[in-house]
């Protein structure tokens, strides 16, 4: 049997989710449905199959994400594989060929599965049944791409223009179609032979790499020398900046999919939603009978086809007498809008960047190797920070030019290094640091650690850090 490498592609931003999904964190790695991330539960549909084997994945992020995937992944009991780092986002056609040279390396006759870690797919037998009937496809040396059978005029999505109407087998592709408006979309939608585009792919590492050197031989070199210069970092692969740098941002669609002839689509009808907007979760979570869904921290009365969600337990959000709207509310921003402009939501994500609004790609909550912090009051001169520390964590070793730090913890156990002198402290007890001091702050327990941190000085930014020692290798 067939051996896949799944590539998961983890480097996206998901604007169209803000304000939950920024680029600080996007929402591949939160929670939007469910108890698992959509990266974890991306990860987990290409764990083998009694009908489909996979080697441990290549996943494709930026260095600010690369400890999450360790964490997300470890916490679904799988095996991280090889994580490469890119030193800039240059959409898909890069990222897709580092991973195909990176798999060709240890295998020239590596199998791909490239995947968005973003989407939900219920069924995954189903979605392994269809892999296997594109395997039979890259056997002849195609290259295969997966689209939706439509069950609405979308015009969020792109499309697949089939030669053919989808009989159960692979049909080659006519052509893409840019996202349509509605009536383009419900003309294709009873044409039959229109699927939506799901971006993902299944192809031998040679295809593609040939497909590159043919229509796009300047990225081919570019990231070939990337993957050359590129060196191991903790574990990790970072690729080489320089090279990287010189590659052209472009999707995989324009690089190369849009000018080979070898392009078979395979259909795929069971459920799907690629989660693009405010409108598809509405739509993969179900309404009651108005239209209605609602977190646990938020109440609608008298309202009609309406998202209500808090993702702040200290905030409850209240819809009365709404229609076709959704409001999201988050600790530091809220989103109301229309449902029919679920798909503009990037329009405000740009007029906030315009305005230099910090919430525009800045999460609340920082996340870092260690654990995360967040800060609960901000003043001219102090600002008081929760910080989480995982177990057997720790944060580098090091000193403030222009703060002081007062420590208290509540929760778990803390050992704190403050210059020469070590100490263990557990819920309740607290510690001065001095501005200058040379600490550094660990979890040696089994369970997280939290603690509240008082910063009162002239200077309070994240940039007043001067590292000595970090496990993390953070410069």
């Amino acid at each position: 049997m067939t051996r896949i490498t799944p590539i998961l592609l983890a480097g996206g931003s998901g604007t169209r989710l803000w304000p939950l999904s920024r680029k600080s964190y996007p929402k591949q790695f939160s929670r939007l449905l469910g108890d698992e991330t959509l990266f974890q539960r991306s990860a987990k549909r290409v764990v083998s199959s009694p009908v489909v084997k996979f080697e441990s994945p290549i996943t494709i992020t930026n260095s600010d994400f690369r400890f999450i995937i360790l964490e997300q992944l470890q916490g679904v009991g799988i095996d991280p594989g090889a994580v490469l780092i890119e030193p800039a986002g240059r959409n898909t056609a890069p990222a897709v060929l580092a991973a195909a040279i990176y798999a060709s390396r240890s295998d020239p006759e590596a199998t791909i599965l490239v995947a968005p870690s973003d989407h939900i797919i219920p069924d995954t037998l189903a979605f392994h049944a269809s892999i296997c009937e594109g395997l039979e496809e890259i056997e002849n040396g195609r290259i295969v791409t997966f689209g939706i059978n439509p069950t609405r005029p979308e015009t969020g999505y792109g499309y697949l223009d089939l030669s053919a109407v989808p009989s159960g087998s692979a049909v080659p592709l006519k052509g893409f179609v840019e996202k349509p408006d509605t009536e383009a979309a419900k003309a294709m939608l009873d044409a039959g032979t229109y699927l939506w585009n799901a971006g993902i792919f299944l192809f031998r590492a040679k295809d593609m790499i040939a497909a590159f050197r043919t229509h796009a031989p300047e990225l081919m070199d570019h990231v070939s020398s990337a993957i050359e210069q590129g060196h191991v970092d903790l574990g990790f692969f970072r690729l080489a900046a320089e090279p990287w740098g010189k590659c052209e941002n472009i999707s995989i669609d324009y690089a190369i999919m849009e000018k080979i002839d070898t392009l078979s689509v395979v259909s795929y009808s069971a459920p799907w939603n690629d989660l693009g907007g405010w409108d598809a979760v509405w739509l993969e979570q179900g309404s009651d009978v108005e239209g209605v869904i609602t977190s646990e921290n938020a109440t609608a009365i008298e309202c009609k086809n309406v998202l209500l969600r808090s993702e702040n337990e200290a905030l409850h959000l209240v819809g009365l007498g709404l229609e076709n709207v959704i409001a999201i509310a988050m600790p530091d921003a809220v989103l109301v809008a229309h449902k029919e402009r679920a798909q503009d939501i990037n329009l405000a994500v740009s007029a906030l960047k315009a305005k230099g609004v910090p919430q525009a790609e800045t999460f609340p909550k920082h996340h870092r190797p260690w654990g995360w912090f967040e800060s609960l009051v901000m003043g001219e001169r102090f600002q008081v920070k929760r910080i989480y520390v995982l177990a057997g964590a720790a944060l580098s070793l090091q000193s403030h030019r222009y703060r002081s730090e007062h420590w208290v913890v509540v929760e778990g156990t803390a050992k704190i290094t403050v210059d020469d002198r070590v100490t263990l402290m557990t819920e309740g007890q607290s510690i001065y640091i001095p501005l200058g001091a040379v600490h550094r702050l660990e979890n040696p327990g089994k369970v997280p650690m939290v603690l509240i941190e008082v910063q009162t000085g002239a200077y309070l930014g994240e940039d007043d850090i001067i590292r000595y020692e970090d496990i993390y290798a953070r410069s």
